[in-house]
């Protein structure tokens, strides 16, 4: 567990839950955290979440999706940005993932978002992980 990078935690736990065929994984809240897992949702990553206490710390419990036969829908999570070195970009050079297929998070002066509805607002900013 990293404690200097907890969203990286969480795309790990996620990454390993998924490629183990977990039903669903539990992560620490946090606002960032929060966001990404929502774009996750509305991306069609995961099939869902939820927020639960357990033992007095707040979790996010997160329900995994798989296809029909039971292969993972997410191939792949990947940390941009990290503590130590931090990746900023204009919205003209937003980065496409597998052509269009995967999709790029970005922390914006206008909340977390997808990297195409970054381009489309034209706002630019931290890349915080890319997903396919």
């Amino acid at each position: 567990m990293s404690l200097s990078d907890p969203v990286a935690d969480m795309l790990t736990k996620i990454r390993n839950a998924s490629q183990a065929s977990f039903e669903k994984v539990d992560v620490t809240t946090s606002k960032l955290k929060l966001e990404v897992i929502k774009i996750l949702k509305n991306e069609g990553y995961i099939k869902n979440f939820k927020k639960v206490t357990q033992e007095n710390i707040n979790m996010i419990r997160i329900f995994l999706k798989y296809d029909e036969k039971d292969r993972p829908i997410i191939h792949g999570l990947q940390r941009i940005s990290t503590p130590g070195r931090r990746v900023y970009t204009g919205y003209k050079e937003l980065p496409r993932i597998f052509n269009g297929f995967g999709t790029v998070i970005v922390s914006t002066s206008t909340g977390v978002t997808t990297g195409k509805k970054a381009a489309e607002k034209k706002v630019g900013g931290e890349l915080i992980c890319s997903v396919w």
